[in-house]
Formats: C-alpha cells, structure tokens, sequence
C-alpha cells in the first residue's frame, strides 16, 4: 500500500497583494487520444483522423493572451513530432512546456523500461521542437497509481523539476492517495523525494471531487466552480486548472464508446472557453511550474 508523502504547510505564499496563485494548464492531445475507446485505440490510424489539435490550441493560447496569463503545456510527444511549429509557438507566447508522455498510454499500463523509453523519445521530441527544456510530466489520465511509484524515480533520472500526475482520489482510469497540497512525494524505491502537484478536490457533501478541469469543469456550473476556488484560496492552497483542446471544441467527432464514456467525453463543450475566461478574469493564474516555485522557493524548479 503507497504511504502518503509528508504533510506540509498548507499555506503557499501570497502575491504582494495578498492574492493567491493558482496554476493553469493544458494537456496538448488531440480528440482520438482518448484512452481505452477501441475506435481509436490503434496508433497507426491516428493521422489518418481529422486533427482539432493546432486550430483549438490557438484558441487557447488566444485566451491566456487576452487575460494575460501563462501556463504550463503539457504535449504529448506524438503531438510535438507532427506539429512541432505548434511547440514553438506556445514559447514563444512565454508558456511552460512539460510532458504528457509519448504514445498517451497510462503508465499504470506500462513496465519501468517501456515508461522509461516512452518519457526519454518525449522529452527529445518536445525539447527539439520547442528550443526550450521540458521541466515536468503529468501521466495520461492521472495513471501513476499504487504500485508504480518507480515512475517518480524515472521523472528525476530524466532531470525533470516536478511532477503533475497524482489525483487524490480514486477515479476510473487513475487516482493515488496524497496530500491535497503541493507536497514533497518521497515513497519511491529509491527514497528520493520529487516536488508534486496534485490535482484540486472540493467537498460536495460526504465527498471529496475534482472540479477545475477535464470533464469536471465542463459538467459543473460556473457557480460551483468558483466556490471550489474560493474555498481552496481562503486556506492559501492553489487551484490546478487542466485542460485539453478538445474540451474546447463542441465540434469534436465522436467514435463509438459506452454511454458513460461519451457523456464524460462530450458533456459541456460548447462551455469551457466561458468558464475558462470566468477564471482567468476573477483569479489569478500563473504556469505550474511558477506556482511550485513559489511553494519550494529553495529548490531548482523554475
């Protein structure tokens, strides 16, 4: 059984003006990188799909830049080999750059070499393409799970600064109990401790659930939201905000999968641009990796 990480202070510090800082991020894959949908699940068909990937991560960046917000852009490596002028862009604009695997297989999926392999090809497919240093993962579908905290080991044998993969709870394809805070995760094979940036829960009665990103913030209402985002800041914690083109994209094709899937899948689109400049225009953002530096001012990680 995995041992939660030490529990640190809550608090990160403030801005001058007492604000706290919250991290806003993307996960750059295109609509057919869903896991476990057999319509699309054979690699080899992927570019034959309709891409909604640059025309949606322009959109994105369009709306860091109105508010002027940065943010971390996690990309997968298959992304970053076929639009690597995409990459580009997204430094140029002043953006973070990590991480979010090669192939977007969940590394609960995978044994510590072909994770390992799969990281190395994508940190050199994106840092080519970026001209800048990835500096952090986050796992497909939050999949680092009890039983591979190897995984950490990996992330800082390969020089990353920190990590964006673990949800507090449980969920379909992912979750790891942890500190609900910015905390040092130490229960790796090697007792090396990494920099972790856990995903946001808010309390909906008995229950603890995720509300700031993916199909969460497309379900909830503006309203519920914010009241997840004021609840964390009263106690000085960040928020995370994740993700993805296709949450942007009501258009999106749709492939057969199960009732539930589809619901998860396509529910809310035509609202997150909304809710995500309701955000960013009430709070304030800034990359992960400028939030983890502030709460761990005294290690290297922006």
């Amino acid at each position: 059984m995995p041992q939660d990480s030490p529990q640190l202070p809550i608090e990160t510090p403030p801005t001058s003006d007492g604000a706290v800082v919250n991290a806003l991020s993307f996960d750059i894959e295109d609509w057919f990188h869903l896991v476990e949908i057999e319509a699309v699940a054979d690699t080899n068909r992927w570019s034959s799909f309709p891409s909604i990937v640059e025309h949606r991560t322009e959109e994105i960046l369009e709306i860091c830049a109105e508010h002027n917000a940065t943010a971390t852009f996690y990309f997968l490596g298959w992304i970053a080999d076929r639009y690597p002028e995409l990459v580009r862009r997204v430094v140029e604009a002043g953006h973070e750059i990590g991480t979010h695997s090669y192939w977007h297989r969940k590394v609960c999926d995978l044994d510590e070499a072909t994770f390992r392999e799969d990281l190395s090809r994508s940190i050199k497919t994106i840092q080519d393409a970026a001209g800048a240093d990835v500096t952090s993962f986050r796992a497909p579908s939050f999949s680092i799970t009890p039983g591979t905290e190897w995984a950490f080991d990996a992330l800082m044998d390969a020089g990353l600064r920190y990590d964006a993969s673990l949800f507090p709870v449980a969920r379909e394809n992912g979750g790891y109990p942890c500190p609900e805070v910015p905390h040092l995760f130490s229960s790796t094979p090697s007792g090396r401790a990494m920099p972790e940036l856990p995903m946001s829960l808010m309390r909906l009665g008995p229950k603890r659930v995720g509300f700031s990103g993916g199909g969460y913030l497309r379900l909830f209402p503006t309203w519920l939201i914010h009241r997840g985002f004021d609840a964390l800041n009263r106690r000085g914690i960040p928020g995370v905000v994740y993700l993805h083109p296709r949450d942007f994209a009501p258009d999106s094709p749709v492939v057969e999968m199960s009732r539930s899937r589809r619901f998860k899948c396509y529910v809310g689109l035509s609202s997150t641009a909304a809710k995500l400049h309701s955000l960013l225009s009430k709070y304030r953002f800034a990359s992960c990796g400028t939030v983890m530096a502030r709460r761990f001012p005294d290690l290297e990680i922006a």
